[in-house]
């Protein structure tokens, strides 16, 4: 009855934001200006605000540092921003699903799934496919991407999920079967790639956000802002999902109709940030756990707050991989794997000891 309640309190009235939010927000924004402001060429806030001006009102590049910033630093930034937040509320929307907070798109196999299709799309582009990136143009990586990332999340889904109730032993299990064998093709792949290729290859499995321009960022902001844009509608079923795919029905929502929605956005927005940046994984698991942890369960805060703080998150991992070891510039995908591996590890013995105490 207690869980009752809590799902009618979720289906209510729009919930109060409180300073938690704000927070979020006001955070968000300094990292942003401090990603514009750190590098080689360092720079003030004051620097930072009128090239933002200059870049808004359209006016011409002006000097060095307007230049830096405008061409190098902020279509990295905002690739991190986009990037970050898509991510996140995948993550937000897979564990919705699945009800189990270990159901990181990374984890399962979502992200290794577009990352097959995507280095397919590298290597192949001259000979079997093509024909795709004919058809489909600057837009051939991101929508080979989402369509593995989409297959997977299928497959994954009717693996992990018995008796309308998702296992989560069947769920990890079925994520290791998936990478490995993706990770096999993929290890192919690269087997018959030329140098340049490979080199591509090797750089972009870790995750990297140095080479952000803005023609790769105006194919990402049509693949993520839009399903951002869009997902918030679908906060009250997933507070439904919480109790349930029959409760959920008998409140007079269509549950398979909106599941595929969920999973073709998130698929979509994985997919198209592994073929932008690609390999970066753990946003999608440490976000979502923490905005819980600060907002509480309710899809109607945690959706905007992850994707607020997934953002953040990556502009401040890819300020690290900039900054630590300058002029060197580290794959992002590592730098994430190094905050979110721990995350990872306790979660999982959070989990061990909720089953053993159970």
């Amino acid at each position: 009855m207690q869980l009752a309640r809590r799902l009618l309190t979720f289906s209510g009235s729009a919930p109060a934001y409180s300073w938690q939010a704000g927070l979020l927000v006001i955070t968000f924004v300094f990292l942003f200006l401090l990603a514009l402001s750190s590098g080689p060429i360092p720079m003030d806030f004051s620097q930072v605000l009128q090239s933002l001006v200059n870049a808004i009102s359209g006016a011409d590049i002006q000097g060095q540092a307007d230049w830096v910033i405008r061409e190098l630093r902020l279509p990295r930034a905002v690739m991190a921003i986009l990037i970050g937040a898509g991510l996140a509320v995948a993550g937000v929307i897979t564990q919705g699903i699945f009800r189990n907070p270990l159901a990181d798109p990374g984890l399962i196999g979502v992200s290794s799934g577009a990352a097959l299709a995507a280095v397919a799309v590298i290597v192949l582009s001259n000979s079997l496919l093509a024909f795709w990136v004919q058809l489909t143009g600057v837009f051939a990586l991101p929508l080979a991407a989402f369509m593995g990332a989409m297959l997977v999340s299928l497959i994954i889904y009717r693996l992990g999920t018995i008796n309308g109730q998702t296992q989560i032993a069947m769920l990890l299990l079925a994520g290791v079967a998936i990478n490995v064998i993706t990770g096999a093709l993929t290890g192919i792949l690269t087997y018959v790639a030329d140098d340049q290729q490979l080199r591509s290859m090797t750089f972009w499995s870790m995750g990297s956000l140095a080479y952000g321009r803005w023609p790769e960022i105006s194919a990402l902001f049509l693949c993520v802002l839009l399903p951002l844009l869009v997902l918030p509608g679908f906060s009250r079923l997933l507070n439904a999902l919480l109790m349930g795919e029959a409760v959920a029905t008998h409140l007079g929502f269509q549950v398979q109709r909106g599941k595929f929605i969920l999973l073709a956005a998130a698929a979509l927005m994985v997919g198209a940030g592994v073929a932008v940046a690609g390999m970066i994984g753990f946003i999608g698991l440490v976000v979502p756990h923490l905005m819980r942890l600060l907002l509480g369960p309710d899809h109607r805060q945690l959706v905007p707050a992850s994707m607020i703080c997934g953002a953040a998150l990556l502009l401040l991992a890819d300020l690290i991989a900039r900054t630590w070891l300058a002029p060197a510039d580290i794959p992002v995908g590592l730098v994430m794997a190094i905050l979110g591996g721990p995350v990872f590890l306790l979660l999982l013995t959070q989990q061990i000891k909720s089953v053993r105490s159970s």
